[in-house]
């Protein structure tokens, strides 16, 4: 890859990062806190959080096997795709290419940021050609973005293909494993001593049930990370998220249930949406989720609304006509979404 300080933003090099006000004291006892312009009543909610989360990121380093380091968290996974954009694209100069159809929040990102986003399809199959992406760079590109298992499609893109643009591309790929942890697939995070040009993403979001507390992952070089805290907002994580992510770390047992329960359902439920008639194909999927295309998806999915049925609806997405995105939910959902789609009449 090209020098980490050449892939920078020149203002983000010389940029001094703002000061909090815990940071001038770390590492020494104090007891009394007239720093920071707190009101001292209503513990524990009247201090700031620890603005870089370090209790949190040593219980998840030793879960995710990554050391502490190496871990960003931010306000969702959004939080450091946006980062991604304010470090290293210089706006209406540098571009990015993504994989298509794929999550929507890398478009929308450089949008916010004045970025050229150019999107490369995918082959028919939503498998991905390493060397059709490569060919949309050129020297402004500093930004590939990747989604595996990807979204809405499903399926995890294939390993070989990554590393291939891993390999070749001399600027930053992300690869955003957010339904990673529904598969058994080697996760990229664990690669980083190999690629310093990688960042992964994961989430709280999908396996940890936890998407109403806002907490996303990113996975780099200890220099990414350095740049992604600086740039950052103080205080961007609360402490009340932080405080339910530890709870939910230390329960790894109720975890694994719900993914092994997630995973039956998923067996159980996509052959028998697979037998419907109104289903015309259905795709591999790696994730908590399934595409279909059915016959008349505009239809059968104000149908599913009339019924209190909510789906996803991705038939104006490139590759994506008449098709519906479904996640995997409690059985008892599953089955009333059985049912309702064994009625439906066209």
């Amino acid at each position: 890859m090209k020098a980490l300080q050449e892939l920078t933003r020149k203002n983000i090099c010389a940029l001094t990062p703002y000061s909090c006000a815990r940071d001038e004291f770390k590492g020494r006892a104090a007891s009394v806190f007239l720093d920071a312009n707190e009101n001292p009543y209503n513990a524990p909610y009247d201090r700031y959080p620890d603005p870089l989360q370090e209790q949190l990121k040593a219980k998840l380093a030793a879960v995710k096997d990554v050391d502490a380091s190496h871990i960003f968290l931010g306000n969702g996974s959004d939080e450091a795709i946006d980062l991604v954009y304010r470090v290293f694209c210089e706006p209406r100069q540098d571009n990015v290419v993504a994989i298509s159809p794929t999550y929507g929040m890398y478009a929308v990102s450089a949008d916010i940021n004045d970025v050229e986003y150019r999107p490369v399809p995918l082959n028919d199959d939503f498998t991905l050609d390493a060397d059709r992406l490569l060919d949309a760079t050129d020297d402004h590109t500093k930004v590939i973005w990747l989604c595996s298992p990807n979204n809405p499609t499903g399926n995890a893109l294939d390993r070989r293909q990554i590393e291939r643009v891993i390999e070749t591309f001399q600027g930053i790929v992300v690869v955003d494993e957010a339904y990673s942890d529904f598969n058994d697939l080697r996760p990229f995070r664990m690669d980083l001593y190999r690629y310093p040009n990688l960042i992964v993403l994961n989430t709280f979001s999908k396996l940890w049930a936890s998407a109403a507390i806002r907490l996303g992952m990113a996975f780099a070089s200890a220099d990414i990370i350095g740049l992604f805290n600086k740039v950052k907002y103080p205080y961007n994580v609360n402490l009340l998220t932080q405080q339910q992510a530890l709870k939910m770390l230390d329960d790894p047992q109720r975890i694994n249930l719900w993914r092994a329960t997630l995973l039956n359902e998923r067996d159980h439920l996509l052959p028998a949406v697979a037998e419907l008639p109104i289903c015309r194909a259905l795709y591999p999927t790696d994730a908590n989720f399934f595409l279909a295309r059915m016959t008349d998806a505009d239809r059968i999915y104000h149908y599913l609304i009339d019924r209190g049925i909510v789906v996803r609806n991705r038939s104006r997405v490139q590759l994506c006509a008449d098709c519906l995105r479904i996640t995997i939910g409690t059985p008892e959902e599953n089955n009333t979404l059985l049912g309702a789609l064994r009625q439906y009449r066209a």
